[in-house]
């Protein structure tokens, strides 16, 4: 029996009538049976397969069947752009078998939430932080609203697994279910995830039900592919706007300021250009979203705010300007075309950095190969379980070491902390101040009042703050501007080049404790070196890809004549030293350059363990090591990196010593402070490196490479 065929009439009339469907989707078939058998799931699909309606009809038979006492579904999404954006959508399949949705997020009016929280709907649509706001907030009944609760939908699950929000979200969600008289069913929607099994399990939590992953065979479909090299932003732009005439189309850049210069350019070419990124108001956003959906000559210059699912019509071309940093993302933004009938999807990748025409044709060719970008599932997340234990004891007013620690044990992003190394963080926040111990009860202490307690604790609503900003200065101290944090944790001293206050400027120091960077202006001309360009440290599997298309000699049709000869002539230049069984380094008077393509946090492993054992200088980026110092000649080389490939290298005591108290003094989250050294030492260490992959690296380790499949082109 079909999925279809076991839903309730009122809702397969609903999807007849209403929707003028006449037959699901395999994939929402699919679905619709696991999730009826009450299985938990991770449902795979192309952007605009079908995916909401898969988790959503079988939800609605749930309620239908039995409508719930308060909430039956929640519906997660983790930006409020694609919860506005969905809210329609969902509320039209619940209006339309007598149910109804409610958006709950900070643009909501409390006179809205007052009313919901009178008269729940069966469906609520929101974020992981309104989740914990509602938790928090002495005016939610929550014990009362979700004592039904049943399903959990979280959509694009792979933008939250693996990262510190995740780990949040299922923290919160721990300490939501168990005021329901259910086990909470978790549904999770994807279109491009490398290790579902693994997200499964993650999302499973302390649910007993059994699990499964809904992966329909993907129909093989032709694909629109071009990669050009220009001169210049401004001639991007020219070709961009030839490009969008006529049509509608999405220009995805890799950073706000590109964003804003390639908008700028764009316009005055005959199509109307709209820009969409995280520092444009929401209402500005939301006016370029509507008048794009209902425009025939339009593009949306915007960042990765588009990616995540976010519907803005039919579209006719994506436009990327270099490349995105993960295959991910590049599915992701290619997905959004090709969705009507009679179409095709497809990408130009317009670059003005050489280096990135190399990334995009290894993006493709993994993608072809139907890999991509595993997540990572963490089990020690330091900052959100410090998080967590102040956000209980906002929410109870005081706790016990104990159900903390019984919280604690049930969250997987947990649960490789021990009883031990949690009573260390206990300790710490209670000498610090951050907590404060009565009568065996933990309640939060004047410091952490003081910290994050403005504008009523809506500081500890969220696991992440403002974006953090250096100061960018020149030599003799002329002030230039400023830059996020996390652009400047990617900058390498001595290498890497960027533009600001429309000039470009070459980095001379990185200063964490005082939040300045000094730069010199570039030499006219020049361009960066390998990574100057690179949105951020890409990953091992990617870098190796790079090192493959150098050393190789398949031509891609897809390259325009520059790129194709800019591939060439960087073939001709490293293809021998790369082809070589030995380690590829090239000697220089007192400097070596060992180009590893290895990625940047193995790179950065490396560099440490050079530093420490030998004592050279170095500096790393995604594709290579610099090293300077005494002595240096192919043979001490090689055997620094004999000893490197050794695993007891890595974990003898006093080498990991030293490689701590080299870490930079990188503020990674506003939490660091409540964690004891050592374990904030950590959460640096995770961002930065990875002996795991290094080892297998250098040892030959192919099974640390290994292919996870999704989908492919």
């Amino acid at each position: 029996m079909s999925a279809f065929a076991r839903f309730p009439a009122r809702l397969q009339q609903a999807i007849v009538s209403r929707l003028g469907w006449t037959s699901l989707r395999p994939v929402q078939d699919l679905a619709g049976e696991a999730i009826l058998d009450g299985k938990n799931a991770v449902v795979l699909a192309p952007t605009a397969g079908g995916k909401t309606e898969a988790s959503i009809f079988p939800a609605l038979a749930n309620l239908i069947a039995n409508e719930p006492e308060g909430v039956g579904v929640i519906y997660i999404a983790p930006i409020k752009a694609l919860l506005n954006n969905q809210d329609e959508r969902l509320g039209t399949y619940a209006e339309m078998v007598g149910m109804r949705r409610f958006v709950w997020h900070g643009d909501v009016a409390d006179s809205e939430k007052r009313k919901f929280v009178k008269e729940p709907a069966q469906i609520l649509m929101t974020t992981p932080e309104s989740l914990e706001v509602m938790l928090v907030s002495q005016r939610s009944p929550v014990a009362k609203l979700f004592a039904d609760l049943r399903i959990v939908i979280v959509d694009e699950v792979h933008a939250l697994a693996g990262t510190e929000r995740g780990a949040h979200l299922m923290s919160v969600l721990e300490r939501l279910i168990v005021v329901s008289k259910n086990d909470v069913q978790r549904l999770g929607l994807s279109a491009t995830v490398g290790n579902p099994v693994e997200i499964l399990e993650w999302l499973r939590g302390t649910s007993k039900r059994e699990g499964v992953v809904v992966d329909p065979p993907k129909q093989p479909a032709r694909r629109e592919l071009r990669i050009t090299l220009h001169e210049s932003v401004a001639n991007i732009a020219t070709e961009a706007a030839q490009l969008a005439a006529g049509k509608k189309s999405l220009f995805f850049c890799q950073s706000r300021a590109l964003t804003e210069t390639v908008a700028d350019r764009m316009r005055g070419r005959g199509t109307d250009v709209f820009v969409h990124h995280s520092s444009i108001s929401l209402e500005e956003r939301r006016a370029a979203e509507d008048r794009f959906n209902h425009g025939t000559d339009a593009c949306i210059v915007c960042t990765s705010t588009l990616e995540l699912g976010i519907d803005v019509g039919d579209l006719d071309l994506v436009l990327q300007a270099n490349a995105p940093s993960t295959v991910s993302s590049f599915l992701q933004r290619m997905g959004r075309t090709g969705r009507r009938a009679g179409t095709t999807a497809n990408t130009t990748f317009l670059c003005d950095d050489p280096e990135a025409t190399l990334q995009a044709v290894a993006l493709i060719e993994l993608a072809r190969e139907g890999w991509v970008e595993r997540v990572a599932v963490q089990a020690r997340c330091w900052p959100v379980l410090v998080h967590q234990l102040l956000a209980m004891t906002l929410q109870l007013g005081a706790i016990s070491p104990e159900r903390c620690w019984e919280h604690v044990a049930r969250v997987p992003d947990f649960s490789g902390i021990t009883r031990e190394e949690f009573g260390q963080v206990l300790d710490h926040m209670r000498r610090e101040d951050f907590l404060f111990e009565s009568a065996g009860l933990l309640a939060m202490g004047d410091r952490a009042e003081r910290v994050f307690g403005r504008r009523n604790f809506m500081e500890l609503y969220a696991v992440f703050s403002s974006p953090v900003l250096y100061r960018v200065v020149t030599g003799p101290g002329r002030d230039l501007g400023s830059l996020e944090q996390g652009f400047v944790d990617r900058l390498v001293e001595q290498m890497s080049s960027f533009l600001l206050a429309g000039r470009a400027w070459t980095v001379d120091q990185v200063n964490h404790q005082d939040r300045i960077v000094t730069v010199r202006e570039a030499p006219g001309g020049v361009k960066p070196s390998w990574g100057g360009y690179i949105p951020s440290m890409l990953g091992f599997e990617l870098c190796q890809r790079i090192q493959q298309l150098l050393v190789n000699d398949t031509e891609y049709p897809y390259l325009d004549a520059k790129a194709a000869q800019y591939l060439k002539e960087h073939r001709a230049s490293l293809s021998d030293l790369l082809s070589r069984p030995a380690p590829a380094v090239q000697l220089e008077p007192g400097v070596a350059r060992w180009w590893t393509f290895a990625g940047g946090r193995v790179n950065h492993t490396l560099k440490y363990g050079l530093e420490i054992k030998e004592g050279w200088k170095v500096v790393a980026d995604n594709f290579q090591l610099r090293i300077e110092g005494d002595g240096i000649t192919h043979e001490t080389v090689r055997d620094a990196i004999a000893r490197m490939s050794n695993e007891a290298f890595w974990t003898e005591p006093t080498l990991r010593k030293a490689l701590l108290s080299r870490l930079p003094n990188y503020r990674l989250s506003k939490f660091q402070d409540c964690l004891p050294e050592p374990f904030a030492l950590e959460v640096i260490e995770h961002y930065l490196l990875d002996v795991r992959t290094t080892l297998g690296w250098l040892g030959g380790g192919d099974a640390l490479r290994g292919r996870w499949r999704s989908q492919s082109l």
